[in-house]
């Protein structure tokens, strides 16, 4: 039986200041390697979202998340799973 990686409970990543005061907003996909520790491997930027500093911050974010890992016949092992990020401005 397999399952596949899921997300955990993990803060959403902070807006930067700059990208704030110039109004800039969009959304990220990461790709994101999820190993069998439930770390993040590899994040790569799958879809920008049209400004550099939103997707470093995403990037960043991500890469200190934890997931739930795959499983392949009970046992965890690495998958890859995207991960949509959106900035918006309240």
């Amino acid at each position: 039986m397999e399952a596949a990686a899921a997300l955990a409970d993990n803060p959403a990543p902070g807006y930067p200041y700059a990208a704030r005061l110039r109004g800039q907003h969009g959304r990220v996909l990461l790709f994101v390697e999820v190993l069998a520790t439930g770390e993040a491997g590899a994040v790569t930027v799958g879809r920008s979202s049209g400004h550099e500093s939103l997707d470093k911050a995403a990037a960043q974010a991500v890469q200190r998340w934890r997931f739930r890992p795959a499983r392949r016949n009970g046992a965890p092992v690495a998958a890859r799973v995207e991960v949509p990020i959106r900035f918006a401005l309240q």
